[in-house]
């Protein structure tokens, strides 16, 4: 009688809980999935941690189906000659195949000052750091943020609407969003209180204020940074071909085009050099294709290549307002959208369904589907 199948997923974010999760659609495979943290991560609620409405975690007990083992560690390297994940605590784990879910987060800002002055949201510690420090402030300390992308107006409209005075600095003002979607989002804001300095570039972060390129200081006690995302460099400083951004670089079916053993997901994923927008949106139907790709190779069938579609982007202002930007199937932004008490009723059913889908393919593995739609891409990885 042989072994089973040794299946790794590095990452236990939403594209590596739901790969874990699919792949026990056979019984003759071991499941682990390798993460630092020894809760889930309700990313997309964690501008709510930053004023407590929400404390963004969840067990895996209740996402993770039965039998998954959990690694609390990470990944430090990836050897792919030996199919090993060497782990931060020196252990190493083998692996027959390996699923790549390490997901995103925020880049490090360049400007100076900011990585000694500003906070991020980005990852459950930040969040909670920057609660700790708001909580020690007086609630009319004037707050920050820079970066106007759904984080930033996510971020600055919970703290305004908790009462804190807050100025918004950004090149767009929610870049993604259509113009009348923008124009809503504008109007939010300014009933929110939120000052909008808009098409200004942070130069410096100062413990005290931030400095626009025209010379400009604009005070605060806290200064929030949301502008840009990044991916780990774990992939690149395990000798595999990254895009520039260091998202494994993968075919159609998400297998990376250095080892048919190692399959990629979510955010860290770059199929054939064009990733699909870093988004909790893309992550499940990516986490899903990569353990769809793993479940052909192990019958011996070939995978099929990837097909999804996207429907738009939700954003919350606040917990009584937000837009819900509508999109074609390519991600590109339609001049639609639903705004207001709607829209933050939409966006919270999205947040509470997304986990209650992880929850499901937990008890009935195979139990989520996705909205297809073919890919146009302009070269195709060989």
């Amino acid at each position: 009688m042989s072994a089973n199948t040794r299946i790794v997923v590095i990452g236990g974010g939403y594209a590596g809980v739901i790969a874990a999760d699919h792949l026990r659609l056979r019984d003759d495979v071991d499941i682990t999935v390798i993460n630092p943290r020894p809760r889930f991560v309700e990313r997309i609620r964690l501008h709510q941690l930053v004023t407590g409405s929400d404390d963004a975690v969840v067990d895996y007990a209740h996402v993770l189906g039965e039998g998954i083992r959990l690694v609390v560690d990470e990944a430090s390297a990836i050897h792919p000659e030996r199919r090993e994940v060497a782990l931060a605590s020196g252990d190493t784990l083998g692996y027959d195949y390996l699923v790549y879910a390490v997901g995103s987060r925020g880049a490090v800002p360049t400007v100076p000052g900011a990585e000694a002055f500003a906070h991020r949201v980005d990852e459950l510690e930040q969040a909670q750091r920057l609660r700790a420090t708001l909580d020690d402030l007086p609630v009319d300390a004037p707050v920050t943020v820079v970066g106007a992308g759904p984080t930033g107006l996510e971020t600055a409209s919970e703290l305004a609407e908790a009462g804190r005075p807050v100025t918004l600095v950004c090149d767009v003002l929610g870049p993604y969003l259509s113009a009348p979607g923008r124009r809503s989002a504008a109007r939010t804001l300014a009933r929110l209180g939120i000052t909008v300095i808009a098409g200004s570039a942070v130069t410096e972060v100062r413990e005290d204020a931030v400095v626009l390129a025209d010379g400009r200081a604009v005070p605060g006690a806290v200064t929030v940074w949301t502008a840009g995302f990044a991916t780990p460099d774990l992939a690149t400083r395990s000798g595999l071909t990254t895009d520039v951004a260091g998202r494994l670089l993968t075919d159609e079916t998400l297998t990376s085009v250095d080892d048919p053993y190692i399959v990629a997901a979510g955010d860290a994923a770059a199929p054939s050099g064009e990733p699909l927008r870093m988004s909790c949106q893309a992550a499940i139907p990516l986490g899903i294709q990569a353990a769809n790709t793993v479940l052909s190779r192990l019958a011996g069938a070939e995978p099929a290549a990837l097909s999804m579609a996207f429907t738009g982007q939700c954003i919350s202002l606040g917990r009584r307002a937000g837009v819900i930007q509508l999109a074609r199937p390519d991600d590109t932004a339609l001049p639609l959208f639903v705004a207001g008490r709607a829209a933050a009723g939409i966006k919270e059913t999205v947040c509470r369904s997304t986990v209650a889908a992880l929850a499901r393919a937990a008890r009935r593995p195979g139990a989520v589907f996705w909205l297809k739609g073919r890919r146009r891409i302009a070269a195709p990885v060989a």
